[in-house]
């Protein structure tokens, strides 16, 4: 008898992820047995994860380990890393190790934990060397994902979600993404696996928590069974189009430089605004502005030095980046 459905959805989706993993250039050249860790939170969706890491590495010749990361929001979250800690040691996982970080504030609560967690991976992931750490978003946490892009008037890169690679190198995968929470959920129950669910993930003082217990319900309410998938196929058609223009602006960006590098208006104009527009965020970027930052309403007021040219001043954008009209050129550079 195999296992339960559940259990062999989540190990099918790891094994396929540990395949990739096996033929991508992550694989440290010195390792003969590479190393896969696992970001584990003791919820359900990344204990299912780590559950099906453990079972499917070894068969590959792989290791497995993992890693948790306090954040210190929570009374006792030290200890609660310390049971997560032990729960990866049962399982035969090694390396394992909790890694305390300091949580900041710019962005955001739920974005400051964010940066805080991906900032401890990469140092844990250089490390250790290890070819690739195992992400447990699930569909339903994509749906939710595009929901938020698409509440903040993002553009298309925004709905596309979350990647199932991301990261320097490839680094960051979701196994996941096609299977929704409960799948996870049960896969830890029949497997007598425990799990903790943060109360944050309850607290309507957090965006992500009202639309998933507010917003995203009441959406399957009035339009029926279905959002979520609808939602995390959105998602991929959006990032097939993103990853097409993205390719285009790119291609784009040497036909409209001068000789000495200049940004030419004349030549920006004629191109199609999503085009051009990518143009114009990566010039900023490359100029120092942090991406994160960097909101289509800024992209909009550069646009405009293109498109609505009345000799208005400089744009102010994130990072202390100028953005100005010069002589039929655009200059954006440090101000």
């Amino acid at each position: 008898m195999g296992p339960h459905p559940a259990v062999a959805a989540i190990r099918l989706a790891v094994r396929r992820v540990l395949h990739d993993v096996l033929t991508d250039h992550n694989r440290p050249p010195d390792e003969s047995s590479p190393l896969v860790l696992v970001a584990c939170s003791g919820g359900a969706d990344s204990m299912a994860l780590a559950s099906a890491l453990a079972f499917e590495a070894p068969k590959l010749g792989i290791r497995a380990g993992g890693i948790t990361v306090d954040h210190g929001l929570q009374p006792g979250s030290d200890l609660r890393a310390g049971d997560v800690v032990s729960r990866l040691v049962e399982l035969g996982m090694t390396p394992v190790e909790s890694l305390a970080v300091t949580v900041g504030r710019d962005g955001g609560p739920e974005a400051a934990a964010r940066d805080a967690r991906y900032a401890a991976l990469d140092a844990a992931a250089e490390r250790h060397g290890a070819s690739a750490v195992l992400l447990g978003h699930t569909r339903d946490d994509q749906a939710e994902t595009v929901l938020l892009g698409l509440a903040r008037g993002s553009g298309i890169r925004s709905l596309s979600g979350m990647a199932a690679v991301s990261g320097a190198g490839g680094r960051y995968r979701r196994p996941f993404l096609h299977l929704d929470r409960q799948t996870a959920r049960k896969a830890c129950m029949v497997q007598s696996l425990p799990v903790w669910d943060d109360p944050h993930n309850a607290d309507p003082a957090y965006t992500r928590s009202r639309l998933r217990h507010e917003g995203l319900p009441a959406l399957e309410k009035a339009l029926g069974k279905g959002v979520v998938e609808a939602l995390a196929r959105t998602a991929q058609l959006s990032r097939d189009d993103a990853d097409a223009l993205d390719a285009w602006a790119r291609q784009a960006e040497a036909s409209v430089r001068d000789t000495a590098g200049l940004l030419e208006c004349a030549k920006l104009y004629a191109l199609p605004p999503a085009v051009r527009r990518r143009i114009l965020r990566r010039a900023a970027i490359e100029a120092g502005a942090p991406a994160g930052s960097l909101f289509a309403r800024h992209i909009e007021e550069v646009d405009r030095l293109i498109t609505g040219w009345r000799g208005q001043g400089a744009i102010n954008l994130p990072g202390k980046v100028v953005a100005q009209r010069q002589g039929g050129r655009l200059v954006i550079r440090q101000g």
